[in-house]
């Protein structure tokens, strides 16, 4: 009689141990979706600001055209050099230093702190002044922490 009270004791402990494991995991399966919705919203959100000032200098010779977010965990900045025609230009030296300057960029620009939180990938294309693609850059997450 005893043994069987200690089993039913068991077998009624192993059930509310299980119910609290799978509470748990609901709770933060839902939280973890809830945080996810929010930052992506806000990424929707700062790429669509980027966007309604486009298209904007942001350096001399070099204006933003577009901002989007082509797959997950990526950001596509479309990029004029206003200087620059690709027939004449050494781009090997303008990819190398715009490459530079970029990364520098990345790791400390407040306006990329989300990206950087969110481990994304930076992508930049760039074109000249007729508007012919002269080459793109890709930072990684390791790259910029």
């Amino acid at each position: 009689m005893q043994e069987k009270e200690s089993r039913r004791k068991q077998n009624i402990l192993l059930l509310v141990v299980i119910g609290v494991a799978i509470a748990l995991a609901v709770f933060f399966q839902f939280y973890l979706s809830e945080s996810t919705a929010e930052v992506k919203t806000e990424i929707v959100e700062l790429v669509g600001k980027y966007n309604k000032n486009c298209p904007l200098a942001i350096q001399e010779g070099i204006r933003l055209d577009s901002v989007s977010l082509p797959e997950r965990g990526v950001v596509q900045y479309n990029l004029t050099l206003l200087n620059v025609e690709k027939e004449a230009a050494e781009l090997d030296v303008i990819q190398e230093e715009i490459e530079k300057s970029l990364l520098s960029t990345a790791k400390a620009n407040p306006g990329l702190q989300v990206f950087r939180d969110n481990d994304f990938s930076l992508n930049y294309s760039y074109y000249d002044k007729k508007k012919a693609f002269l080459f793109n850059i890709r930072i990684l997450p390791d790259q910029y922490k």
